[in-house]
């Protein structure tokens, strides 16, 4: 199978094209840190077959790191972490009834043996997902680490710069 993610350092999954208005966060942090990266929507209920064949195939072509946007049951991100050794980040959607809770609380509850890192809810954990793959990524390639040196610093900058009205 030719795979979609060929160049690709991290994968991005999602469950249901609804699912891109939070991935598209990862997306957009990946791209700004120029990561190679594909985007993709399979399904571990509606599309297992293709889904097993993809994430092989990815793992193959040389993705390091896996991000899995799921709502509901969220066992998107289980099953990739079933299908290959490499890193899978679970981004809980802010869906259903529970708000995204319940998918959290299935990511974060898989059995021993076959972990899946879970982040926060909504579009902070798609964030938060990608910037985890580029840290990932950073531990053997220095430029990732200097660009996230850059953000923190950044980051650090502007909140000391805060002045409040102080009267």
């Amino acid at each position: 199978m030719e795979c979609c993610c060929d160049k690709a350092l991290v994968a991005v999954i999602m469950g249901s094209e609804s699912d891109w208005e939070t991935m598209h966060r990862a997306h957009s942090t990946l791209k700004e840190y120029a990561v190679p990266h594909c985007c993709r929507v399979l399904s571990a209920h509606r599309t297992p077959d293709l889904l097993a064949e993809t994430i092989r195939a990815a793992d193959e072509a040389g993705v390091e790191v896996f991000i899995a946007g799921a709502g509901l049951a969220a066992a998107l991100p289980g099953t990739i972490a079933s299908l290959t050794t490499k890193p899978v980040l679970g981004v809980p959607i802010q869906t259903g009834a529970y708000n995204g809770q319940d998918a959290l609380l299935a990511m974060v509850q898989m059995p021993p043996g076959i972990p899946v890192g879970a982040l926060t809810i909504g579009t902070a954990g798609a964030t938060n997902a990608a910037l985890l793959a580029i840290s990932i990524l950073a531990n053997s390639r220095p430029e990732y680490r200097d660009k996230l040196q850059q953000y923190r610093d950044k980051q650090a900058a502007r909140v000391a710069a805060i002045k409040l009205p102080c009267d």
